[in-house]
């Protein structure tokens, strides 16, 4: 499944944000923690990198998910079921990185222990 981020979309919602809080893009770099200049690359259409999408993200409440554009014909496939427990396993914070690590493992043999064939 091929997909695209689409970079001004995400802009334009980030740009929403910041003028309902009634922020500069400076004040927006400082509490997201990203670069001014990675603000400033955004503007003229260019990706920010995954750290800085995913601080960009905190900081607003925006999904980098709503802003992937699938290709013509793609098809829409739901993630694996594993997939998707990692992800909140590693997410929980109330979860050392360790023991999420354990558990994704454990809860892995069982489900291919157990998994219809």
């Amino acid at each position: 499944m091929a997909g695209q981020f689409d970079t001004e979309a995400f802009y334009a919602a980030l740009d929403a944000q910041r003028q309902g809080r009634k922020q500069t893009w400076k004040q927006v770099a400082g509490e997201s923690g990203v670069s001014a200049s990675t603000l400033t690359r955004m503007a003229q259409g260019r990706r920010p990198d995954l750290d800085g999408l995913a601080k960009l993200c905190a900081w607003s409440g925006l999904s980098a998910d709503d802003f992937i554009r699938k290709s013509a014909g793609s098809a829409d496939q739901e993630p694996e079921t594993l997939a998707k427990i990692a992800t909140y396993l590693r997410a929980d914070p109330h979860l050392e990185p360790e023991t999420a690590e354990m558990l994704d493992q454990l809860i892995r043999t069982t489900y291919e222990r157990f998994r219809k064939k």
